[in-house]
């Protein structure tokens, strides 16, 4: 039986560093009586600090946030205030970031190239206790990828942990921001580095660069 939302109005927590984003999802969310956004900030740790304080029953986060990794804060998150549902926005598309967000607790994946519709539905179907990623990913290819090619992609050998760093070599971050982003000290970063590099067979960060344009994924604004 599917339970029945309690009806009233839901509070919202948007953030993203584009301001002219920020505002746009506000007047999406502000055109529903339902819906009330109470917070907005452009970086992730402030991003944290509203969460943990205002425990909104909804944070929008787009996937790029600086200075605190976007996952680290979403893991935070659900470590704190269970009860706020996470939407991430997000430019790429791959199986390999959409899986890790949701294992690291996050409700919806939505591509930001999609309609403003897909926001509202996946607002309902979260609050309805379900998972939401846009139609366009094809969930079938996600979560059921054939056996043969999951096993020959490389990106399915890294780690969570590889894997965010690699994504922020590739958007051009240095190793001392990832420490901070990810709450590491450098020289774990190094080691993932390392160990990413190898398992890709790849040999430096010009050599990842391409790789991730090759592959379509690098973050674009």
């Amino acid at each position: 039986m599917v339970p029945i939302r309690e009806l009233k109005t839901y509070s919202i927590v948007l953030a993203d560093e584009l301001t002219l984003v920020r505002e746009g999802l506000a007047s999406l969310c502000r055109a529903y009586a339902h819906f009330e956004v109470i917070g907005q900030c452009s970086e992730g740790a402030a991003a944290l600090r509203l969460i943990e304080s205002a425990r909104p029953d909804i944070a929008v986060l787009d996937l790029n946030l600086p200075d605190l990794f976007t996952l680290d804060v979403v893991r935070r998150i659900k470590e704190t205030n269970p009860s706020t549902k996470v939407v991430v926005l997000s430019t790429r598309r791959d199986r390999k970031t959409v899986v890790e967000a949701l294992r690291c607790g996050v409700s919806a994946f939505l591509l930001k190239s999609g309609p403003s519709h897909q926001l509202l539905e996946a607002f309902d179907q979260i609050l309805d206790g379900g998972i939401y990623v846009s139609p366009e990913l094809e969930l079938d290819k996600i979560f059921c990828p054939g056996q043969k090619s999951a096993t020959e992609d490389p990106l399915e050998s890294l780690s969570g942990r590889e894997y965010q760093v690699f994504s922020l070599l590739c958007d051009g971050v240095r190793a001392k921001e990832i420490a901070a982003r990810l709450s590491l000290s450098p020289k774990t970063i190094d080691t993932y580095r390392a160990s990413l590099m190898r398992k890709l067979d790849i040999h430096d960060v010009a050599g990842l660069v391409k790789f991730a344009i090759q592959r379509d994924l690098t973050s674009t604004r």
